[in-house]
């Protein structure tokens, strides 16, 4: 048998309700037709169909009489009358059929389908006694494996279970996902149908990790009824699929409270990991069922989750479940917790704290919740900060930098004579303005080795268009936050602003870092720039004109306060109007 992860057997379940699957529309003669025997097309049928589709025993009865040659005759489907008589559930002309040719009883298909699958598929009970007493196999099944009592069961008809089963229907025989008719009756949450099939001798825990218990299909489900029905007759509750995986990681993962707290009741074990060594408080932090997530706490062992590779509060920062992380913080975990070393070296940048995880992800209400809690800023080797402007994420910028993160830190992969986070803004205008507005240093993105000279050709120097990798510092994508050894030789504004991508939007950007500034001198590729196109022209002669007092002041003011003033501005005790001159809100 292949063999599957626990997903794969799972899968088949997630669209329930299905009903003659796999089973195409009624046939008529070779052409095919609809169920309507009135159809135009029915001219043009069989004989044999004709009179099937329309009910026509005594037409049926005198063509067998005749030895008519069509009543084995197949269509393009591999289809015979007999399949036609048992998919429309004409039970008398079924009959008459089976008397005329008794060894087509088990004739297949195209799809491997036998009248007895398409009687049980359509719930013709009449058809499937008449094809039973007439010697059908009941456990031939059709192209995807599927046995008539697993469709029984699918379609949940009580009565052509317990007649199939009478017939001797093999009960534990599997479909092509290594599924039993017992795991489609969980599925359904059918008891009834369950206590036949176990009475009947359905395996309950099987003896092979790579088929799935139907328990574990049952807290998946969320199937309470069943779940109850199969602890009460001996099922496992700490099963295990070939992954690992318990009932209790499936009921945790999708949501099920009620499932949890029967099987922790039921003396399931809340501390028996997967083989990627996640446990159940994982799935349910994972996918935000903070409420089963306070189920599993107290009887998680603290041991256990420091064995783990990563903690329950990491995977809730990543996918954003601030409710989940309150939950577990309020618990007792630790906000600053780092990934084991083995797997942060996995990620370019080395995270390792769940406060990065919110960040890199974009879970800005997740950071807000560890930052109450007292996450760190400083234990990650590439600053929080740096990676929300990477993403452009304005709210969590803003958020980091109230809290005190460091303006100035630097790309471990790439040092630079001017603020990483002026290059990380990119063409974000309104994030360059914010980091400018808290106290980044705009000046050094006027510093220039070379000034007023004109520039050494590129391909000639060190510069930082090239990394070690041969990433451009051009964009987000070509601009990673790893821990690489940096270039060796510093990069300077005017070569990044120069590159390809960047230049597009040096006009509107230099002018923004122009009002954040006294008086500067443009370097010669600055300078150049500028010239390239004629809307900038009025920004070269904003930096080439003397700046007013009324901003060399504010600067001087903004300087003497300090980065920490300049954060809080707007809680100060100043007026309005100074408050927004300070925090340039108005014109100048």
């Amino acid at each position: 048998m292949t063999k599957f992860s626990y997903s794969d057997y799972l899968s088949q379940f997630r669209n329930a309700g299905r009903k003659c699957n796999n089973v195409p529309p009624r046939l008529t003669g070779g052409s095919g037709g609809g169920d309507d025997p009135s159809d135009g097309r029915i001219e043009d049928a069989d004989p044999v169909m004709f009179a099937i589709g329309r009910g026509d025993v005594e037409a049926v009865n005198d063509l067998a009489t005749s030895s008519s040659p069509s009543l084995l005759k197949e269509n393009k489907d591999g289809w015979i009358p007999l399949h036609d008589a048992a998919y429309c559930g004409q039970a008398e002309c079924l009959k008459i059929l089976l008397r005329a040719h008794p060894g087509s009883v088990d004739k297949r298909t195209l799809q491997e389908q036998t009248a007895l699958l398409l009687a049980v598929s359509c719930e013709h009970l009449p058809c499937v006694q008449c094809l039973l007493e007439s010697g059908a196999d009941p456990d031939i099944c059709g192209n995807n494996k599927e046995t008539p009592l697993y469709k029984a069961c699918e379609v949940e008809n009580v009565d052509m279970v317990s007649l199939l089963l009478s017939y001797g229907a093999t009960v534990n025989q599997r479909c092509g996902q290594g599924l039993t008719a017992l795991h489609e009756a969980v599925s359904r949450d059918n008891k009834e149908i369950c206590e036949m099939l176990i009475r009947a001798g359905a395996t309950i825990n099987p003896a092979h990790t790579y088929s799935i218990a139907p328990l574990i299909v049952a807290a998946q489900q969320g199937r309470m009824k069943a779940l109850s029905y199969l602890i009460e007759k001996g099922a496992n509750v700490n099963v295990q699929t070939c992954d690992g995986v318990t009932a209790l990681h499936e009921a945790s993962n999708n949501g099920h409270k009620e499932v949890v707290a029967l099987l922790l009741s039921k003396n399931a074990d809340a501390n028996k990991p997967t083989n990627s060594g996640l446990l159940p408080l994982h799935s349910a932090a994972q996918s935000g069922h903070h409420e089963i997530v306070s189920l599993l706490v107290s009887v998680t062992s603290r041991a256990r989750l420091r064995q783990s590779w990563i903690s329950p509060l990491h995977l809730a920062a990543e996918h954003d479940r601030h409710a989940v992380a309150a939950v577990l913080l309020k618990t007792g975990a630790d906000v600053n917790a780092t990934l084991a070393h083995s797997h942060a070296a996995q990620y370019a940048d080395r995270r390792a704290t769940p406060l990065y995880f919110a960040v890199a992800n974009g879970s800005t209400k997740t950071a807000e919740v560890l930052l109450n809690a007292g996450a760190s800023l400083s234990l990650d080797p590439v600053s929080p900060l740096l990676m929300a402007a990477r993403q452009g994420c304005v709210s969590t910028v803003s958020l980091l930098l109230e809290r005190g993160a460091d303006l100035n830190a630097r790309i471990p992969s790439y040092d630079l004579t001017f603020p990483a986070l002026v290059a990380l803004s990119m063409n974000n205008l309104p994030l360059l303005e914010l980091i400018l507005k808290n106290g980044c240093d705009a000046l050094p993105c006027f510093t220039c080795t070379y000034g007023s000279v004109p520039h050494p050709h590129p391909e000639r120097t060190n510069l930082i268009t090239a990394g070690r990798n041969g990433h451009v510092l051009q964009n987000d994508s070509l601009f990673p936050l790893n821990c690489s050894e940096p270039t060796e030789r510093p990069g300077q504004f005017c070569e990044w602003i120069s590159t390809p991508v960047m230049c597009k939007w040096a006009g509107p950007i230099i002018d923004l870092l122009l009002e954040h500034v006294g008086n500067v001198q443009m370097c010669n590729k600055l300078s150049d720039l500028l010239d390239s196109r004629e809307e900038w022209h009025s920004v070269k002669t904003k930096s080439l004109s003397p700046r007013p007092l009324l901003h060399l002041c504010r600067l001087s003011i903004r300087t003497q306060m300090g980065r920490h003033r300049l954060r809080s501005i707007k809680s100060l005790s100043l007026p309005h109007r100074l408050i927004r001159y300070l925090n340039l809100d108005e014109g100048h």
